[in-house]
């Protein structure tokens, strides 16, 4: 017997196969046999809402950032045009007026 992987939504272990697709039926998730949990995951980067963010989109932040090393502080509500996704922890580079070039957290920030 095979080993069907767990959930990527909720995590749980009663996953089955349903032709091309694996199923959870606690949570109702279908996805593909043939991607991974982590080719999901780094192709697709979302914002706070659950939105999807691209190369050039402009995003708004929705906390109070710490600058690291600095006395700055990036507020909320600054705009931030034409940013850069990466892959990594921070996975958006760009540059604040003000401030330079930074790297931002996706879970930080909200499209407009």
């Amino acid at each position: 017997m095979s080993e069907l992987p767990n959930c990527p939504q909720c995590n749980s272990e009663y996953t089955y196969n349903d032709g091309s697709l694996y199923v959870c039926p606690e949570c109702g998730h279908e996805w593909p046999l043939d991607t991974t949990i982590e080719d999901e995951k780094s192709s697709v980067i979302k914002d706070a809402n659950g939105n999807i963010l691209q190369d050039g989109d402009t995003v708004t932040v929705i906390k109070d950032l710490k600058v690291k090393g600095s006395s700055t502080v990036v507020k909320v509500g600054t705009k931030v045009k034409n940013i850069r996704l990466v892959d990594g922890d921070h996975d958006i580079d760009c540059k604040i007026s003000g401030i330079g070039a930074m790297k931002l957290k996706s879970a930080f920030v909200k499209k407009i």
